[in-house]
C-alpha cells in the first residue's frame, strides 16, 4: 500500500511538472515563430492541461487497463466541470466569455453526444476512434483560423497567460529555439514515465481496495490528472483572467474526449471496452454535467459562488455515490433515492427558474 501510494505521488508529480515543460516550451517556440498568443491560449495550452489525461489514457491502454483509460477521461470530465469550475468560483465569481456559451459549450455538448452514441455499443472502436481523432483536427484548425478574428482586447488577455520575454534585459534562455525543444522533449518523457508508473500505482490502489480498475480511474486518477487544470483556471482567477479559467476547463473537456479519447482507441487496435457500470451511470453523469452548462452559464454571463459551491457539491456527492456503490454499503439504497427524490429534483427546478428568470427579453 505504501509502495503504490509513493508511485502514485511520484506518477502525479511527474505529469504536472511534464505538463508544465511542455506548455511552456510550446508556448515559447509558438511565440518565437509568431504565433497568435489566443490560439496558444485555445490550443498549446488546452493540449498542455490534457496532456496527463492522454498520457494515462494511452499508458493504461498499453497496459491493458482499458477501464482506466475511459474512467480517467469521463471522470476528467466531470471534475472539470463540477471540481475545477466549482473550485475557482468560490475563489471569485467566473465571468463567462460570450464566445464561450455560443461556440465552446455546444461544441462540448455536440463531443459528450456524439461519445455517449459510439460507446453505447460497448466499444470504442477504431472507426469511433479515428473520427473523434480528426474531429479535434477539424476544431484546432477551425480554432487557428478563428483567432484570425480575434479582438484586441482578447488577445492581450491571452498575451499575459502566455510565457514571454524577460522585461529587465537578461539573457532569456527560454527565447532559443533548442531550449524550448529540450523543454518540449523533456515535458514528454516526464509525462510518458509519469503516467506509467500512475497506472501501475492505480492498479495497485484497486487491488488492494478491493474496487474495480473503472471506480480508481473516475475518482483517484481522475482528480490527479485534473491538477493542471485547477491550477491554471485557480491562478487564471488570482491574476483576474476569469474568462480564460472557463474557457481552459471547458476546452480541456472537448480535447478529453476528442484528442485523448481518440488517441487511446487509436493506439488499442482491438478497440476500448466500455465497461456497464460507466454505460449505465458516469457516462450519462458526464453528459448531464455538459448540458447543464448552458442554463448556468446563460444566466448572468457568470458562475456565481453559490453555483460554484453546488457544483462542488455535488462533486462531492457524485464520488460518494462511487465509494459507495463499489463498497456495496448498505446506505447506498437510502442515499441513491434521497439524490433521486429529492436533491436532484430541486436543483432541475432551480435551474428552471433562474434561467427563465435572466433569458433574453425581446
Amino acid at each position: 500500500m505504501i509502495a503504490n501510494l509513493v508511485w502514485f505521488v511520484a506518477g502525479l508529480a511527474a505529469l504536472l511538472v511534464g505538463a508544465e515543460l511542455l506548455v511552456r516550451g510550446a508556448s515559447r517556440m509558438a511565440s518565437t515563430f509568431g504565433v497568435s498568443p489566443l490560439v496558444i491560449g485555445l490550443t498549446v495550452v488546452a493540449f498542455g492541461t490534457s496532456a496527463p489525461e492522454a498520457a494515462v489514457s494511452v499508458g493504461a491502454v498499453l497496459s491493458g487497463q482499458t477501464d482506466i483509460a475511459i474512467g480517467n477521461v469521463v471522470g476528467s470530465n466531470i471534475v472539470n466541470i463540477l471540481g475545477v469550475l466549482g473550485v475557482s468560483a468560490l475563489v471569485a465569481p467566473l465571468v463567462v466569455h460570450a464566445q464561450v456559451i455560443r461556440q465552446e459549450i455546444p461544441i462540448l455538448i455536440g463531443a459528450s453526444v456524439l461519445f455517449a452514441i459510439l460507446a453505447l455499443d460497448g466499444t470504442i472502436g477504431l472507426t469511433d476512434s479515428l473520427l473523434l481523432f480528426v474531429l479535434v483536427l477539424a476544431y484546432t484548425v477551425f480554432l487557428i483560423v478563428q483567432s484570425r478574428k480575434e479582438t484586441q482586447e482578447t488577445a492581450d488577455e491571452y498575451a499575459e497567460a502566455v510565457p514571454h520575454a524577460r522585461a529587465d534585459g537578461r539573457r532569456d534562455w527560454e527565447a532559443l529555439w533548442p531550449v524550448q525543444a529540450l523543454l518540449i522533449a523533456a515535458g514528454l518523457v516526464l509525462l510518458v514515465v509519469g503516467s506509467d508508473w500512475l497506472v501501475d500505482a492505480s492498479v495497485g490502489f484497486a487491488r488492494h481496495f478491493g474496487v474495480s480498475e473503472v471506480v480508481i480511474g473516475l475518482t483517484i486518477v481522475a482528480a490527479g490528472t485534473s491538477m493542471p487544470e485547477v491550477a491554471t483556471s485557480v491562478m487564471a482567477v488570482i491574476r483576474g483572467q476569469r474568462d480564460i479559467a472557463v474557457g481552459n476547463a471547458v476546452g480541456s473537456c472537448t480535447f478529453n474526449l476528442l484528442a485523448c479519447m481518440g488517441l487511446a482507441g487509436l493506439v488499442a487496435t482491438d478497440g476500448l471496452a466500455v465497461s456497464p457500470a460507466v454505460l449505465g451511470f458516469d457516462l450519462w453523469v458526464m453528459l448531464a454535467v455538459a448540458v447543464a452548462c448552458l442554463p448556468v452559464f446563460v444566466t448572468g454571463h457568470e458562475i456565481a459562488r453559490w453555483e460554484g459551491g453546488v457544483f462542488v457539491a455535488y462533486y462531492i456527492a457524485y464520488a460518494s455515490y462511487l465509494v459507495l456503490a463499489a463498497k456495496e454499503h448498505a446506505a447506498l439504497e437510502a442515499y441513491s433515492a434521497t439524490m433521486l427524490g429529492f436533491v436532484i429534483p430541486i436543483t432541475v427546478v432551480t435551474l428552471v427558474v433562474v434561467f427563465l428568470r435572466h433569458r433574453p427579453r425581446a
